[in-house]
């Protein structure tokens, strides 16, 4: 019989890094809040936005473990993205101008 070997390495993460991740998402949400709050006029949408992505990097990057995939998974996601914000910056572009 043959023994399949896999050449893809296993990786572990402690309990202390998803803690950690998750204070992280604590207080970008107490941040998202307190920004509430504060009239930023203009500035709402892109500090709203920007907590979002942080929080939203955290989630993919340790919870979804593609922090510890190969750069052709990345840049798979990254192509998605980026087609993705291409759509919604037409969808935007096409409402801001009616």
């Amino acid at each position: 019989m043959s023994q399949h070997h896999s050449d893809h390495a296993t990786h572990t993460v402690g309990y202390g890094i998803y803690v950690l991740v998750w204070l992280g998402l604590v207080a970008f949400t107490g941040l998202t809040v307190a920004v509430a709050f504060v009239d930023l006029r203009w500035l709402t949408i892109p500090v709203a936005l920007s907590i979002a992505v942080a929080k939203t990097m955290l989630v993919v990057l340790y919870f979804m473990h593609v922090k510890y995939e190969s750069g052709l998974f990345k840049g798979m996601i990254l192509v998605c993205l980026v087609t993705f914000v291409i759509f919604i910056g037409l969808t935007f572009f096409d409402i801001a101008f009616r």
